[in-house]
């Protein structure tokens, strides 16, 4: 059964654990930059996050199974050894899912703290 508390804070969890698993995703694309025949992957984050919303709102789902259908990403600059690593692409969308993952937790930080100010009257 879902209580008024879990639909407040879903949005912040499910994003973050979002945010947490592509973080993995993209650290192991920078770690592999070097490995010959590696794909870089990825997975639309908008369209899991929707996806997860939807299944949370219609069932008792848990936001445990991330379920994030890992894609390939498209080669930009392909290389000879067929590593398809972009350093470039990965460090900026490390840097970028950093933040969104940093205001996430601030934000759901945020709530936790109105919810106990109020509880405490």
């Amino acid at each position: 059964m879902n209580s008024k508390l879990d639909g407040y804070l879903n949005f912040q969890q499910t994003t973050i654990s979002l945010l947490a698993r592509r973080q993995e995703v993209l650290a192991s694309n920078i770690a592999n930059a070097d490995t010959p025949n590696y794909k870089a992957r990825d997975f639309d984050f908008n369209a899991v996050l929707a996806k997860k919303l939807k299944s949370a709102n219609n069932t008792t789902a848990s936001t445990d199974a991330l379920g994030a259908d890992l894609l390939y990403r498209q080669v930009i600059q392909p290389s000879a050894d067929g590593n398809t690593v972009d350093m470039d692409v990965e460090r900026n969308l490390f840097a970028e899912n950093s933040l969104r993952y940093e205001t996430s937790v601030t934000m759901i930080t945020g709530q936790v703290k109105d919810m106990l100010a109020v509880l405490q009257g």
